[in-house]
């Protein structure tokens, strides 16, 4: 049987970034060694971090002076990069989510913290709007998809301070105008690559400002400095962040990514609206395109298990949500094919007639 493959993260990948990654644990460019036990040094390897950035900036249309790096410990560890590099006394924060507030958390012992406005009371189901960002902040950050509660920023904020956001979860989903924000990361495992790679988009010139020591390995600019060579790169995830790069350029580039994300979550969301056995979780302006969340309606509560039963029988996997909210998740990034999509639909409606 198919297996649907609606994973909040690690994720789907396309197959063939998927094929081409396994023959590369075979054999690396014809080399005779798997990709797990070159060098990173080899002069095999450089091309493939060299054409990851270029294709980086091309598919994102990144302008110069940014320098785009591959780093390792997950947007968690950027959590504290981001105010070792960039905090000097004070940053202003959006909290839309326990990815947020773990970021937030984290630039609190460094300087000042403004939470400039949270959608927490309302268990983070819509984004704040009608907030002032500090004038005097160093930076104002913002997580722009958030994938526990399904509501996602769509367009670039204009505000007065430099930007920062984790784009974790919704990179390559949609355009961005990258001029609008001093750093863009990542963790890689939603949109781009298996577990393992974080990618960082630096504004360079928004370095070397805060007066701290910054241990080396903290330091943006030694992985400016380094090529993302300073220490040994998380080799394979690179290389497969290179073929869906690639195949995302196949595909149409990012402009199609974003009609196709449109489809797929409009799609679903209709389905949802119309099914009377369930609900959508955020608010319908700021639903989140890469993770559609709903529960069942109040009077089918004690249907749920039976639903999960009955949607993993038919192939769905990984549509529980989150242990924090319950109810489903369906997480439709770029390599989540619309027919996956429709056999999601398929399923509840086949479930909706035998109740």
């Amino acid at each position: 049987m198919k297996k649907h493959n609606f994973n909040a993260g690690p994720s789907i990948l396309p197959r063939e970034v998927i094929e081409q990654t396994a023959q590369a644990v075979l054999d690396f460019n014809g080399s005779g060694l798997s990709v797990l036990e070159i060098s990173h040094r080899a002069k095999d390897f450089q091309p493939v971090v060299d054409e990851a950035v270029a294709l980086f900036k091309e598919l994102l249309n990144i302008p110069e002076g940014y320098s785009v790096l591959f780093l390792g410990g997950g947007a968690s560890l950027e959590f504290c990069m981001i105010p070792y590099n960039f905090l000097e006394k004070k940053a202003a924060y959006l909290n839309t989510g326990v990815w947020a507030k773990k970021a937030m958390k984290e630039a609190k012992g460094f300087g000042e913290v403004v939470e400039v406005a949270s959608s927490a009371e309302a268990t983070y189901t819509y984004i704040p709007k009608d907030y002032e960002v500090p004038a005097d902040a160093d930076y104002f950050h913002i997580t722009t998809n958030n994938t526990i509660y399904g509501t996602e920023l769509k367009e670039d904020l204009d505000v007065n301070v430099p930007m920062i956001a984790d784009m974790s979860s919704d990179i390559f989903s949609r355009p961005i105008d990258v001029s609008k924000y001093v750093c863009i990361y990542g963790g890689a495992q939603k949109n781009l690559a298996p577990a393992g790679v974080t990618f960082v988009i630096i504004k360079n010139d928004a370095l070397g400002k805060v007066s701290r020591y910054i241990p080396t390995m903290l330091n943006y600019q030694t992985h400016i400095d380094g090529g993302s060579m300073f220490n040994t790169p998380p080799v394979l995830p690179i290389y497969t962040a290179l073929q869906t790069l690639r195949w995302i350029k196949a595909q149409g580039g990012v402009k199609e990514m974003e009609r196709r994300a449109i489809e797929k979550a409009d799609m679903l969301y209709a389905e949802i609206d119309r099914n009377k056995m369930f609900v959508g979780t955020a608010a319908k302006e700021d639903r989140s395109r890469m993770n559609i969340c709903f529960v069942m309606a109040p009077e089918y509560k004690e249907l749920e298990a039976e639903f999960m039963k009955f949607a993993t029988e038919k192939g769905m996997v990984g549509i529980k949500g989150h242990r924090s909210v319950g109810g489903f998740r369906a997480s439709c990034y770029n390599a989540m094919p619309k027919e996956s999509v429709q056999a999601l639909i398929d399923c509840m409606q086949e479930f909706e007639k035998l109740h």
